[in-house]
């Protein structure tokens, strides 16, 4: 689960290494429950570079759309069982939602194909 101003890894070669969440476009609020918008696996946020490698084309500062791909608070899973990593993980992406990178780092959760984020899951070394 991230929320605004949440830190976040971020699991591709586009030069970030750390992302500051800025605003979350997908996700909810629960009834009664938090005021923030709630981020999961799937959902579209945007992000601020807070730490990036030197000689990138992204520099500390940029903004940009991003996919969570993994989280640390549990995802439940329709057959009952739950998803837990041990990060929470963002994929920057561009205008048309292809990944910035060409390659990704680490596991990704499965929901990322129900959600028609077919590239991230192809350029991913393991689905979880």
């Amino acid at each position: 689960m991230l929320q605004q101003e949440s830190r976040c890894e971020v699991a591709d070669n586009s030069g970030a290494k750390i992302a500051y969440v800025i605003r979350v476009y997908g996700g909810s609020t629960g009834r009664g429950q938090y005021t923030r918008k709630q981020a999961f696996v799937g959902d579209k946020v945007m992000i601020s570079v807070k730490k990036a490698l030197p000689g990138s084309d992204i520099k500390s500062g940029d903004m940009s759309k991003a996919i969570v791909v993994r989280t640390k608070k549990p995802t439940r899973r329709a057959d009952g069982s739950y998803v837990a990593f041990d990060n929470n993980a963002v994929v920057l992406i561009n205008d048309e939602g292809n990944p910035k990178g060409t390659r990704i780092f680490g596991p990704v959760a499965r929901e990322l194909r129900e959600k028609n984020f077919i590239q991230i899951v192809s350029l991913a070394p393991e689905v979880v």
